[in-house]
């Protein structure tokens, strides 16, 4: 054996390692680094090489033609992939192996002697990765009996890369049907006592620090694929502190000559466990040496002879969610910053540097998002106190789950009573005081000012390039907290946040009223997403008359069409001009908007306007001219008739006249600060804008140059590596393609809302009483009850909406006002009481509940649901 041969056809397992995973794939290159890895025993084998495969293909014709009608074809397209996939299984079980290779294997062999057993299992380049599993994509086959049926079960495993679940897989994960090969590993065949998997981190909890172990008689094959039960052990700290015994009827066990098959347990071993503690801390010890060397928690098969572990695979486990990496000892509890910034997708690293730069609060990065340690808060009575408090009005589930990690006391100690009178200097969201005026004029100078400010912005920021761009915009960050954090505009916010818990509190106890401030707050001034989602409905009123303009964008809207070229295309159609001009003055005043538009990478409406066009279409068909203004006067109607209503009926009570005096001042720093709610970060969403398209000015430059590939590529930098890269000229390709890489993994995972140091996700639960049977609980943000037809949603672009629907989605941003429009109630997985979804539907008189988890999965698109903005819950109706 070894690899100069022909083909390179087939390597020992001791004599590989991860970095040969393009030759023998992912599981053989972990099975080779467990085998030098000491007190781990892993059977004795050897693998033929991608290189063989490879060989092997290229002397099939017909091949190159199948992969690409595979390539092309649709994710969604079962029947295609089926179809496509058996043909290509066909061909490659029919190929022909070249002489030298059926003699290399055959010498491999050898050793173990003619009647020898063995497993035969698949090793794909794409296969094992730290990235994604793909566990159990292809095939494994057990007790082989000699060199025919081996050299058959390798050919079955080759083409095994080419299931309609392996092939799914990869379109769905961004691999190409090219770009991933197979080997094979061949092993001595271990015939165990009992066998099982090890996950070095609870596969439930995620919990890095506690390790489960699953056991059954005979193979592990009935437990791996999930058609059997076994055994279950917790261990922590070298201690089993679960154990979960089955009733274990069925095994699998090799038969005499070749093969598997399922047997029955002797009854008087069906409820005896299958281990003993000690042997399930020894394996779990064995997991932990492992884990280290492949440097992150495991998911290991396993089997015992006579009291010895053999580990048969290794695979990094690819579904937790990474941890921030802090160099200490210490406990930490993380929250999720994109849970309170409605915003969970993965951001890409220049997105996330950006953020960083912006934020004034320390963040830790994991896993494409961004995180808070709130640990030092939690340790003292008054960080605690103010902290829940806050967080209970913007997301109680958040709250709950940290409420359970300080009640549970075994992970934030408490510090002394001397350290909870101590200012430890963090600030709390929300709590600034408002001590502020009731004075309109006090909004009209701070968007004045900051609009002033961007005007500079972009008339400063235009002719600038190389490092000289960087470090103007260093210094317009500045600039830009300056304004974000301007104490008046935190006590604007404030104002009205306080105001909302006023009234509902005080309203609730003296007449009984819930979420009075729903209703007072419609149509106030200065919101610039809600005056957004009307200015989408008069652009509607311009294109309505044009029939050949509105059968244009229905093409454009089904070719999705990208750029400005449809733009220019209207200017052909009668009417086409005036609609050209309506579109590009949207554009003007919020076309730096898009979906997850904190991420600065996102492309934004003028970057690609035809992602308006479905919204604009849904306008056109759904309302009538005039809509608009028609909207905002009925909610400037039923605010006004409201206040009178609540002073009247306060007037009845005893101090009547004194409470109603103090609710109007109250209802006036409602109408006077609640608009400016969205008008920061809307602020802040220009100045990226900004800053994108002259960063994107110097990525050109540089790929002009020669030295980035693409424009694109700068979005997987960090900040300070591009500015290094436009100051040197010299980029690393190979770091550009591994962020890439790992930002690919990252969109696949929903990060926690909050983690623990050890790994452990705390999920929190709403503490509703009396729930009708069934409902899904939420935060109520919006009052009033409707019913309609639930539209689930995921992607705003492809919303198809009609009146008398009730959007359900994961979150909102403000890129999603234009579809409040269309619809008469909100339900949303993510959102508090103050952010974005809530404090529009407010606005625009839309029930809504927030915060109910898995809303998108839990309802189906097209049922009939009932929503209850009063008391928090969603009933499905049929």
């Amino acid at each position: 054996m070894g690899r100069e041969t022909e083909f390179g056809g087939v390597l020992p397992l001791e004599g590989i390692g991860t970095a040969d995973v393009a030759d023998v794939g992912g599981k053989a290159a972990h099975l080779g680094e467990l085998s030098r890895i000491e007190g781990i025993h892993v059977p004795r084998g050897f693998c033929v090489t991608t290189e063989a495969f490879s060989g092997v293909m290229a002397g099939v014709p017909s091949i190159e033609d199948q992969l690409g009608r595979l390539s092309r074809v649709d994710p969604a397209d079962r029947a295609a992939i089926a179809a496509l996939s058996a043909d290509i299984r066909r061909t490659v079980e029919g190929a022909a192996l070249p002489a030298a290779l059926v003699a290399e294997i055959s010498e491999a062999l050898a050793p173990f002697g003619e009647r020898a057993a063995f497993a035969v299992r698949s090793s794909a380049t794409a296969e094992d990765l730290p990235t994604a599993s793909f566990a159990g994509q292809q095939d494994s086959y057990l007790n082989v009996v000699g060199a025919d049926e081996v050299i058959l079960r390798i050919r079955r495993c080759w083409a095994s890369l080419f299931t309609a679940r392996a092939v799914t897989y990869r379109l769905r994960n961004g691999f190409g049907q090219r770009s991933v090969r197979m080997a094979v590993v061949v092993q001595r065949m271990v015939f165990p006592d009992a066998a099982g998997i090890l996950f070095t981190a609870d596969p439930v909890t995620s919990n890095r620090k506690v390790a489960t172990v699953g056991a059954a008689w005979g193979l592990g094959e009935a437990l791996v694929s999930g058609t059997a039960s076994g055994d279950v052990y917790t261990v922590r700290d070298d201690e089993v502190v679960g154990t979960s015994v089955a009733t274990k009827r069925v095994a699998v066990r090799a038969v005499a000559g070749g093969g598997t098959e399922r047997t029955p347990v002797e009854p008087e071993r069906r409820t005896t466990p299958v281990l003993t503690d000690e042997q399930a801390v020894r394996l779990v010890r064995l997991g932990r040496r492992a884990e280290a060397h492949f440097g992150g928690p495991q998911d290991i098969e396993w089997c015992i002879v006579d009291n010895e572990f053999h580990i048969v695979q290794s695979r990094a486990i690819t579904t937790l969610f990474p941890l921030p990496v802090i160099e200490d000892e210490d406990n930490h509890v993380y929250v999720s910053v994109g849970h309170q910034q409605m915003m969970t997708d993965a951001m890409k690293p220049l997105g996330l540097s950006m953020w960083l730069l912006t934020t004034m609060a320390e963040m830790h990065e994991a896993g494409g998002r961004l995180f808070v340690d709130v640990a030092p808060l939690l340790a003292t009575r008054k960080g605690r106190e103010g902290l829940l408090g806050t967080l209970g009005r913007s997301d109680p589930l958040t709250r709950d789950a940290l409420r359970a990690i300080v009640e549970r006391g075994d992970f934030v100690p408490s510090l002394s009573d001397g350290a909870d009178n101590a200012d430890d200097g963090r600030a709390l969201p929300g709590t600034t005081p408002s001590t502020i005026e009731t004075d309109p004029a006090i909004v009209r100078e701070l968007i004045t000012s900051s609009e002033d400010s961007i005007a500079t912005l972009r008339r400063e920021i235009e002719p600038l390039s190389g490092p000289a761009l960087f470090d103007f915009v260093l210094a317009d960050i500045a600039e830009m907290k300056r304004i974000l954090f301007d104490p008046r505009s935190n006590q604007a916010i404030a104002a009205a946040m306080e105001a909302t818990l006023w009234l509902n509190d005080n309203l609730g106890e003296w007449l009984g009223e819930k979420n009075a401030a729903d209703v007072l707050s419609q149509s106030v001034s200065h919101n610039v997403t809600s005056e957004m989602g009307l200015a989408l409905l008069d652009v509607a009123d311009v294109i309505r008359p044009h029939a050949d303009v509105v059968a244009f964008l229905r093409k454009v809207a089904d070719e999705e069409r990208e750029g400005e070229r449809f733009l220019g295309e209207l200017e052909a159609l009668e009417g086409g001009s005036q609609v050209r001009e309506a579109i590009a003055g949207f554009l003007t005043d919020y076309g730096m908007r898009c979906p997850g538009e904190i991420d600065i990478t996102r492309t934004r409406w003028s970057e690609r306007p035809s992602m308006l066009v479905p919204m604009i279409l849904g306008n056109v068909a759904n309302f009538e001219p005039g809509e608009s203004k028609r909207r905002f006067e009925l909610g400037l109607e039923e605010a006004r008739r409201k206040e009178q209503e609540l002073l009247t009926r306060l007037r009845a009570v005893p101090d009547g006249e004194d409470k109603a005096e103090r609710t109007k001042r109250m209802i006036d720093r409602i109408r006077t600060f609640a608009g400016y709610r969205e008008y920061p970060k809307y602020s802040m969403i220009s100045r990226y804008f900004c800053y994108k398209r002259a960063l994107l000015r110097e990525a050109r430059r540089l790929v002009e140059a020669g030295v980035l590939r693409a424009e694109e590529d700068v979005f997987y930098l960090k900040f300070q590596e591009f500015h290094d890269i436009a100051r040197t000229g010299k980029a690393d390709g190979a770091l550009i393609e591994e962020r890439g890489a790992a930002f690919r993994s990252y969109e696949a995972l929903m990060p926690p809302r909050v983690v623990t140091s050890d790994g452990e996700v705390i999920v929190g639960e709403y503490r509703h009483e009396d729930l009708p049977e069934g409902a899904l609980a939420g935060l109520p943000v919006s009052a009033g009850v409707v019913e309609g037809r639930a539209r689930v949603v995921v992607d705003m672009a492809k919303a198809d909406l009609r009146k008398g629907d009730i959007l359900v989605t994961s979150f909102t941003d403000p890129s999603w006002t234009p579809l409040f429009v269309a619809v008469d109630g909100l339900v949303t997985e993510l959102g508090g009481l103050m952010t974005h979804g809530a404090v529009i539907a407010r606005e625009y008189g839309l029930p809504a509940v927030v915060g109910v988890a898995r809303a998108t999965r839990s309802i189906k698109d097209g049922q009939r649901i009932q929503v209850n903005g009063t008391e928090g819950y969603v009933r499905i109706l049929d």
